[in-house]
């Protein structure tokens, strides 16, 4: 039985860069896999790439800037299956430019979907999961929130957040197994594909079905 095989796993950022092999890997596993992106359209084309493939997954656009199209997202992938088991935040932004020369709107921008997003959602799926029996948030942040590249502050500023608010959220105790991890953009691909290996857990719920189905947007 393969590691992810009747789970659900969110995957945001997912239309190309790295969303699209983290979200090819955990279908390959076995997961049914929301692909989530702003552009639909490029999203729509990951999914048909996992189904030519044998896998499971389905489209839901989503923008993560908007706090209410965070928890639809999260309410309409609970209701595939009645079950998140995994969510990646891996969607982010990079608005170039120093304190001196980036705009409040660029700032502002860049913590709306870098970190702000990473809130909204993990408030929204935490429930379901503690629900069913745990599950797994792994958080994409960077190299440069240790160590800043120059000329993009808000990046490395949001990147540098992104690993404190995992610690933080790896702390809370919901008495369920819930697991919490930072990757770094670091070898960026081998470093998904690694930690997707990693996310295998034991299935600890029954499906009705025993199945899987493959869901697509109408």
């Amino acid at each position: 039985m393969k590691r992810f095989h009747n789970k659900v796993a969110i995957v945001t950022g997912a239309g190309g860069g790295i969303g699209s092999p983290i979200a090819r890997r955990l279908a390959s596993e076995g997961a049914l896999v929301v692909v989530t992106d702003v552009n639909e359209e490029a999203a729509g084309v990951v999914v048909q790439g996992i189904e030519a493939e044998g896998g499971n997954a389905t489209v839901i656009a989503a923008d993560i800037s908007n706090k209410d199209s965070c928890i639809a997202l999260v309410e309409k992938a609970f209701g595939l299956n009645g079950l998140i088991d995994v969510l990646v935040n891996n969607a982010g932004i990079n608005r170039r430019g120093n304190l001196l020369s980036l705009s409040d709107e660029d700032w502002d921008i860049s913590f709306t979907v870098n970190l702000d997003s990473m809130s909204h959602l993990c408030r929204a799926a935490l429930p379901h999961m503690i629900a069913g029996g745990g599950g797994a948030i792994v958080n994409t942040a960077s190299q440069w929130g240790l160590y800043p590249a120059p000329n993009h502050i808000a990046y490395n500023t949001t990147k540098a957040a992104v690993a404190a608010f995992t610690q933080n959220l790896a702390r809370l105790r919901t008495g369920q197994d819930s697991r919490e991890r930072r990757l770094p953009r670091r070898n960026s691909y081998a470093d998904a594909r690694s930690r997707c290996q990693a996310l295998g857990a034991h299935d600890r719920r029954p499906r009705q079905n025993g199945s899987v189905r493959s869901h697509r947007k109408a």
